[in-house]
């Protein structure tokens, strides 16, 4: 277990906090979904009640190392200010450290907040070359007494800002970190049984080690999504048009009889929604997913019958981990499968059983059907997540103390 801000004494102290306010924003610069900002909230609110100087860092989009005004953190402050009733310093400096902000950080008094800018304005941020990042590792260090990494999203990378800087520092995670580091582990170490995992998304061999994993630890594996089509392919079931990934035929295929030999039940659709064309209008009909999907159709959604199965598997769980969504949830047509996994979930969970979705498009899925606050855990970390599943080592959770 690491160690988080309730096991050090912050009173006074000068805390650089990497989160991830890496938010969606419109073209008027005005955020779309503030999420991973209220994510942060705990922590912030918990270092301003313990009296700490408070200065947060996070990345935005890809300015590729160098300052553009389209990737700024000034939105993040107005939002933040108005999240905490309070001001929060911010300056854009392209530098991102300069005597200016030095100054700042030096006169903070306790409970007061400052935003630096964009760390990725700096190439020396995401340098290949760990020790081309130390001389910025080392200035933002410089800022502060103790690194506080509460950017989960971003624990997957070796930066400056995310581990770099616990080279300087005493380092320990914040409270959502801690989170996702407790569902998640939780989920694969000490799940609530059974333990169902649900797989989505398109390709098989992007999901290998994550597969392998739960085949260990998981009761039911539950297969919908792209990579579906590929699993029946390699049944010797005819797909149509559907997505198949030629690299992850054999891998398919083997994956199933690891599941067998291992007493697993992995379950591949009975049924599918399969359309004409990859559009939301397309001419569609539901297919038996073992008999014969029509050459000039192709599998864009899980059936009714598939989802009377997936339903009562998750019913009877104690654990649900799900990554990947069931179908194209994106064209209304098409997203009948993933909404009814996510209404399952939500109603599981009110059920008393243990609900964790892995990040990326499982989590858009869940906030687009309104449903996230229904959920026991929505992972805030779409790469870090699948590598913290993979079994993976995260760099930004390494650095961090152990208690």
């Amino acid at each position: 277990m690491k160690k988080t801000v309730r096991d050090i004494d912050v009173h006074g102290k000068t805390v650089l906090a990497r989160c991830d306010f890496n938010v969606p924003l419109d073209g008027e610069a005005k955020i779309t979904d503030d999420t991973r900002i209220a994510g942060a909230m705990p922590t912030i609110e918990y270092l301003i009640a313990q009296g700490a100087k408070i200065i947060l860092m996070s990345h935005l989009g890809r300015p590729d190392g160098k300052a553009d005004p389209k990737y700024s953190l000034a939105p993040v402050a107005a939002d933040l200010a108005k999240k905490l009733g309070k001001p929060v310093w911010f300056e854009s400096v392209p530098e991102v450290v300069n005597d200016a902000v030095r100054a700042k950080a030096a006169a903070l008094a306790p409970g007061e907040v400052m935003l630096l800018e964009n760390t990725r304005f700096r190439p020396e941020e995401e340098a290949k070359d760990f020790a081309a990042q130390a001389p910025y590792a080392k200035e933002l260090a410089s800022l502060a007494d103790i690194f506080v990494n509460d950017a989960f999203g971003s624990a997957h990378r070796r930066h400056a800002s995310t581990a770099g800087v616990a080279d300087y520092l005493p380092a320990v995670t914040g409270f959502l970190m801690e989170k996702e580091l407790k569902f998640l582990g939780d989920a694969l170490n000490d799940p609530k049984r059974p333990f169902v995992a649900i797989l989505g998304g398109a390709k098989v061999a992007d999901k290998i080690k994550i597969i392998e994993t739960l085949i260990e630890k998981a009761d039911v594996l539950l297969i919908g999504g792209g990579m579906a089509y590929t699993f029946l392919k390699s049944e010797g079931c005819e797909i149509g048009k559907s997505l198949l990934d030629e690299e992850g035929l054999a891998l398919a295929g083997s994956l199933l009889q690891k599941a067998m030999e291992a007493g697993k039940r992995m379950l591949l659709p009975a049924d599918v929604v399969a359309a004409t064309a990859f559009e939301n209008d397309a001419p569609a009909a539901v297919y038996n997913a073992f008999g014969a999907i029509p050459k000039d159709r192709m599998g864009l959604d899980i059936g009714p019958e598939t989802i009377d199965i997936f339903t009562q598997e998750i019913k009877k769980a104690g654990t649900v981990l799900w990554n990947g969504p069931m179908g194209v949830f994106e064209m209304p047509n098409f997203a009948v499968g993933t909404r009814a996994v996510a209404e399952a979930m939500a109603a599981a969970t009110d059920a008393g059983t243990v609900t964790v979705i892995g990040g990326g498009d499982s989590a858009a899925a869940v906030t687009q059907f309104g449903l996230a606050d229904r959920m026991s855990h929505v992972s805030t970390g779409g790469g870090a997540s699948l590598e913290f599943l993979e079994g993976l080592p995260l760099p930004g959770v390494e650095v961090c103390e152990d208690k």
